[in-house]
């Protein structure tokens, strides 16, 4: 079960983001060239509906996925931060799958040490050039990971740089 209201408040098919603040939640969004050309899209594409931003970017997802993600499979990520894992269950709750947009947004589900949404979204520009844009809206959530949510708010900004750079040509 979810543990936000918001589902789905990303966007990711969207390639604006309308409605970005949420009651409570901090809101981020970042937009980075990634490469460019056709090959490069289609690679890349594929990485990213697999959860390679994420692996790519230190995590483990399980079950391991054979597949492209769809909307409301249930994953357990594990951040790797030295010695400690940390355990995130998630559910897919949105994919864009357009000729010249691809990603997914996951939500955070009950025992995810922050309560919001996070998206992952590749753009292909006329010009042939390849974005990933980041979205995430994230609060603290309810139980004892409601203390942890401080030291969650200094990681984001390491992890969110490892993600612009995982799928980097």
């Amino acid at each position: 079960m979810l543990n936000y209201d918001v589902v789905g408040a990303t966007q990711p098919a969207d390639p604006e983001w309308a409605s970005r603040r949420q009651d409570g939640y901090r809101d981020f969004e970042r937009t980075v060239r990634l490469g460019e050309g056709d090959a490069y899209w289609a690679t890349t594409s594929s990485i990213l509906l697999r959860w390679g931003v994420k692996t790519r970017s230190g995590f483990t997802v399980d079950p391991q996925p054979t597949t492209v993600v769809e909307a409301g499979q249930k994953y357990q990520l594990t951040a790797h931060l030295g010695p400690l894992r940390v355990r995130e269950p998630v559910q897919i709750v949105a994919v864009a799958d357009e000729p010249d947009r691809r990603g997914f947004a996951y939500g955070t589900a009950h025992g995810h040490p922050v309560s919001g949404e996070e998206a992952f979204v590749l753009h292909r520009e006329a010009d042939g050039s390849v974005h990933l844009t980041l979205r995430s809206l994230t609060r603290a959530p309810q139980g004892l990971w409601r203390l942890a949510f401080p030291a969650a708010l200094l990681l984001q900004p390491a992890y969110r740089r490892r993600y612009a750079r995982a799928l980097v040509e």
